[in-house]
């Protein structure tokens, strides 16, 4: 590894293997900042440098330290020294029903907050989630905003995954309050994180495409979501970094909502013949209510049918001057990045 003699500062990422970590570490390298990234397991600093280094020409810089959201080792070490924390980790479950994830989401917040504190980190960026904002009170007309609160006691809105966020971001504002000294917090609220995958080990987050392309889905149910590019979610983490005045901000980053019909027929009219197995036949949702009598994940998520919830992220771009690409490409280059890794 080789160090950079003159750089900005010195930035941490937590969760330095994960897939929007990978886009910031990149993004802070390119703008000359010093990065060190945690991972749980050390063994894995060579997968982890080798794949940003797909996106970034000077990974070889990157340093790691070992951290574990579920325990206070390392951490003190992990943050010496550092100006700024994006706090990218949480920890993610296949099983919408998994409420194991709340502890360490909302934990390991803390743990990083604390010892960001005790390092005299300057702010933590701290990635959050819509799943924070529009769950649990159903659809409405108007767009949620960084003002609203997902409802995480209502289980008929919300799986474990939405609850763990909500509960972690409100106990980091809670703490950050009361406890948290002259250490600034901001948090990242994105939507439906899509764009190009890095590695056969991808975010959870582009199953929504690989599912079409694989037909893993056969017809489209009338389902959608919110979404924005991971690299526009990067940038976003880097602009709230050191925008002076926004500490004790929430910032939304959404591109616009989708329903899946609408994004299968991008995949069909950009790709042709190599979406040939993405459906292009809508579900009545009473077939997959059946459906999911034999599929507890879809079991768990019946609520989005029909719901077109819309978020706002117009004060993302008023006060950070955000912007985003536009979502067809970033469904398109999901799309060809998962065909050229033999993922689909």
């Amino acid at each position: 590894m080789t160090t950079p003699a003159n750089t900005r500062g010195l930035v941490v990422a937590t969760g330095g293997s994960g897939y929007i970590a990978a886009y910031c570490i990149a993004g802070l390298l390119g703008d000359g900042w010093r990065v060190r990234a945690t991972l749980r397991d050390l063994a894995r600093v060579d997968e982890v440098r080798a794949t940003i280094s797909k996106i970034a020409s000077n990974a070889d810089t990157i340093e790691f330290a070992p951290a574990d959201l579920n325990s206070d080792a390392g951490w003190a070490d992990a943050l010496a020294s550092a100006d700024y924390v994006l706090h990218i980790a949480s920890p993610v479950s296949t099983n919408p029903k998994n409420d194991a994830i709340i502890r360490p989401a909302r934990d390991g917040a803390l743990r990083v907050l604390k010892a960001a504190r005790d390092a005299g980190v300057k702010r933590v960026v701290m990635t959050s989630s819509i799943a924070a904002i529009a769950y649990g009170r159903g659809a409405r007309a108007e767009p949620f905003t960084e003002s609203d609160w997902t409802d995480a006691t209502n289980p008929k809105d919300t799986t474990a995954y939405e609850r763990s966020k909500t509960i972690a971001e409100r106990a980091a504002w809670s703490w950050q309050k009361t406890e948290g000294g002259a250490l600034e917090l901001v948090t990242v609220n994105p939507a439906l994180v899509l764009g190009p995958a890095l590695s056969s080990d991808f975010s959870p987050s582009l199953e929504a495409i690989r599912k079409l392309l694989d037909r893993s889905v056969p017809a489209l149910p009338h389902i959608g979501f919110c979404i924005v590019d991971v690299r526009d979610t990067a940038r976003l983490h880097l602009l709230a970094m050191t925008a002076p005045g926004v500490s004790g901000q929430r910032f939304i980053a959404s591109s616009g909502f989708f329903w899946m019909k609408d994004i299968a027929r991008m995949l069909k009219a950009e790709l042709g013949e190599s979406a040939r197995n993405v459906p292009s036949v809508s579900i009545p949702d009473f077939i997959v209510r059946i459906f999911a009598l034999f599929d507890p994940v879809l079991r768990a998520r019946l609520f989005e049918l029909g719901k077109r919830r819309l978020v706002s992220s117009d004060k993302a771009r008023r006060v950070l001057g955000w912007s985003t690409r536009p979502v067809r490409d970033t469904i398109v280059e999901t799309a060809k990045s998962l065909q050229a890794q033999g993922l689909v």
